[in-house]
C-alpha cells in the first residue's frame, strides 16, 4: 500500500491511499491561518437550517451553530384526524341522460357533512354536542342523505348548526341520497372538496347524478371509468387522494351536496311548472259591466 500527501486547492490537503480506489481525508480547518502582519481575509458560508428555502450566514469555518440549532432535529407533524382515500374498484355502471337545470343556484343552498376521528369531532364539537340516527332532509326537504359504513348510515353528530360523523381508520363508507320530491333531481356531491365523478376539483359548474322521484342512490367512490369506481375508504390525511394526487389537504373532513331541480318541472307535483298557471285562469277575463241607472 503506498500513500503520499498532496495539497489541493485553496490551501486544503488529503491523504490519498493508493489501493487501486482513491480514499480523500481532507480538512480545510487549519490550513488558512495568516502570516504575520497580514489581515486575514473573513469568509462567510451560506448553510441551511431545517427547511433549505432558508439560509443562514456562518461567519467562520468550523461554526457548529448547525448542529445546534433546534431546527435541525425538527420534522414535520403529519396532520391529525381523517382524510378519504382512493380505495379498491368496485363495480358501478353509469349511464347518460339529459336533464336542464331550473337555474344556476343549488336548490336550498349547499349541505355539508363534516367527518373526523372520535377525538377529532370532540375538539370541533367542543364536546357539547346531540347525536341522532338516519339520513337527514335537506335542500328544503327535497332529499335524505347521509353516510353509510358498516350496516347502517352512520350516526350523525350535531353541534352549532353543523352536522358530523365519527370515521373508522381503514373503513370504507358511501354517501346515500333519497329523493323524496315527484321529479327528477340532480345532485352534485364532493369529498375533501373533490368532485366524485371526475376526482378533480369540485365546482357547481360541474354535472352530476340524476336521481328519480323516490330512488335512493349509493355513491361508493370517485368515478374511474364508466363501468367502476374508486372506493371511498377513512384514512391517515398523509395518504388521502387529495394529498396524494393533488398535494392539497385543505379540504379535508368534508362531504358536500348540491341539489338541483330540473326546469320546467314543479319538483313537488311533478307537473309541469305551468300547470299552476292554467288553474288559476279566469274563465271569464273580462271587467265586471257597470250597473245600468
Amino acid at each position: 500500500m503506498k500513500a503520499k500527501v498532496s495539497q489541493w486547492w485553496n490551501g486544503c490537503w488529503g491523504l490519498v491511499l493508493v489501493l487501486g480506489l482513491p480514499l480523500f481525508l481532507n480538512s480545510c480547518a487549519s490550513h488558512d491561518a495568516a502570516a504575520p502582519g497580514a489581515v486575514q481575509e473573513e469568509r462567510s458560508r451560506n448553510v441551511p437550517v431545517g427547511d433549505s428555502s432558508k439560509q443562514r450566514s456562518l461567519g467562520a469555518p468550523g461554526d457548529n451553530a448547525l448542529a445546534a440549532s433546534p431546527e435541525y432535529f425538527r420534522k414535520p407533524t403529519p396532520r391529525p384526524g381523517y382524510a378519504t382515500s382512493w380505495g379498491s374498484s368496485l363495480a358501478s355502471r353509469m349511464t347518460y341522460t339529459s336533464f336542464r337545470r331550473s337555474n344556476d343556484t343549488p336548490h336550498g343552498g349547499i349541505s355539508s357533512i363534516y367527518y373526523n376521528d372520535k377525538r377529532g369531532i370532540e375538539e370541533m364539537t367542543r364536546r357539547d354536542y346531540y347525536t341522532s340516527t338516519g339520513r337527514k332532509r335537506a335542500a328544503n326537504g327535497l332529499v335524505e342523505w347521509g353516510m353509510r359504513s358498516g350496516f347502517g348510515i352512520m350516526r350523525n353528530y350535531h353541534a352549532n348548526g353543523k352536522r358530523y360523523v365519527v370515521g373508522r381508520k381503514n373503513a370504507r363508507y358511501s354517501i346515500s341520497v333519497k329523493n323524496n320530491s315527484r321529479s327528477r333531481l340532480e345532485v352534485v356531491l364532493s369529498v375533501d372538496g373533490l368532485d366524485v365523478v371526475d376526482g378533480k376539483p369540485a365546482s357547481l359548474r360541474k354535472r352530476g347524478y340524476i336521481v328519480w322521484p323516490e330512488q335512493t342512490i349509493e355513491i361508493r367512490g370517485w368515478r374511474s371509468s364508466e363501468n367502476e369506481v374508486a372506493s371511498f375508504v377513512f384514512s391517515p390525511v398523509a395518504g388521502s387522494y387529495s394529498n396524494l394526487k393533488h398535494g392539497e389537504t385543505r379540504n379535508v373532513g368534508v362531504v358536500g351536496l348540491a341539489v338541483f331541480t330540473e326546469k320546467g318541472i314543479d319538483p313537488w307535483s311533478g307537473r309541469s311548472a305551468d300547470a299552476q298557471n292554467r288553474f288559476s285562469a279566469s274563465p271569464f277575463a273580462e271587467s265586471p259591466m257597470r250597473r245600468a241607472r
